[in-house]
């Protein structure tokens, strides 16, 4: 990708989150689409990064092409209830 890495050019991720994704092997939508964003938060917290929800939001919206702030609160239950059983 021509100017930047393909996370940093996707809504919500900036600088820091794709180096603490780079560091978890995840470099790509791809990447992000096939490990999804609970276990990015786990494998995150594994390494000891400060992982927190609004991580999770930003990779959620960023699939989803849209800001962070406008997923759905049952989109965001439903995690959060997956992020507890971890």
């Amino acid at each position: 990708m021509i100017g930047g890495s393909e996370i940093s050019s996707l809504k919500n991720l900036g600088g820091k989150s794709e180096q603490w994704l780079k560091d978890i092997g995840i470099r790509t939508r791809a990447d992000l689409e096939r490990v999804g964003s609970v276990e990015i938060f786990r494998l995150l917290r594994k390494k000891g990064y400060p992982s927190s929800l609004n991580l999770v939001w930003a990779i959620e919206g960023a699939l989803a092409e849209t800001d962070w702030r406008e997923i759905p609160g049952s989109l965001k239950a439903e995690i959060e209830s997956a992020i507890r059983k971890l």
